[in-house]
């Protein structure tokens, strides 16, 4: 259908994020081609290696899944999403068509080396999410090519993550957030993989790959935790805009990034605890 109506026709998932641009006449298809009969495109599965997220999974349906309670950094972010009503109807997948750049899953799934299934007139291919997104609110997506799921790798065991948002009120989009994703040690309990992404601070989300590369095979004491935030600090660039000065957001990622720190290596030794967005 999307072949046969042309480049201005756009998919209805949740539309979240399409509805209020349609609104505001920022966003004017000329049809909207709605995915919600097509059955099957709403579950989210755990495989042998992987976890599935379909097209219309919804953002609840992930913070629901037992999935998410054996990787509470999706949890983490789901939970946390706008409120009830939005969560209920907004999908993984159209957050990350809309590459909104200060939307919440980008982060979060850069840490965990999430791929796209995506599906087009020409076939099929596999996308790494660092690779998807090109620009703010601009993929590589193709004018009839839609994402079919997400494809999640579990992380090995001794693994803990965490997302921290910082937000004015839970219906707006954070003025800063960040994810981190590590694997301990059992030897001698130093970091390895480390996955450290911020959100809200440029036009896309980022990895901070100075902090990853510091911490790695690193111990994480509160000192480490500290210059890694630090040097997160430095990967980024946030603009000034109605949310803050770019100082300003500086000094939330430093606090953001060290807290998520924490909370990822107390869950990578086994601690449950409860995260997610924090408000003013």
């Amino acid at each position: 259908m999307l072949s046969q109506l042309g480049e201005e026709a756009k998919l209805l998932a949740g539309g979240q994020s399409l509805i209020p641009l349609m609104k505001l006449r920022l966003a004017q298809p000329s049809d909207l081609v709605d995915l919600n009969f097509i059955s099957g495109l709403d579950t989210v599965d755990k495989g042998s290696d992987e976890i599935a997220v379909g097209a219309l999974a919804r953002h609840s349906d992930v913070a629901d899944s037992d999935v998410s309670g054996q990787v509470p950094i999706l949890r983490d972010c789901a939970s946390g999403i706008a409120d009830i009503q939005v969560r209920n109807r907004g999908t993984v997948a159209g957050s990350l068509a809309e590459a909104d750049p200060s939307g919440d899953w980008t982060p979060v799934l850069l840490t965990l080396d999430a791929q796209l299934h995506c599906l087009g007139s020409q076939g099929s291919r596999m996308i790494a999410l660092e690779d998807f997104i090109e620009d703010a609110y601009s993929t590589v997506l193709q004018p009839a090519e839609v994402i079919r799921r997400v494809r999640i790798p579990i992380p090995p065991a001794g693994s803990g993550g965490a997302y921290l948002a910082f937000k004015r009120s839970a219906q707006v989009y954070a003025t800063a957030s960040a994810a981190v994703q590590l694997q301990l040690q059992l030897q001698d309990e130093t970091c390895r993989q480390v996955r450290i992404a911020l959100g809200c601070v440029g036009l896309t989300a980022a990895r901070a790959t100075q902090a990853e590369d510091f911490l790695s095979g690193k111990h994480p004491s509160a000192e480490n935790l500290a210059s890694a935030a630090e040097a997160a600090v430095e990967d980024a660039q946030p603009v000034s805009d109605v949310k803050g000065s770019a100082a300003y957001k500086k000094t939330l990622l430093r606090a953001l990034v060290r807290r998520a720190a924490e909370r990822a290596v107390r869950r990578a030794r086994g601690e449950q605890l409860e995260g997610g967005h924090e408000y003013v």
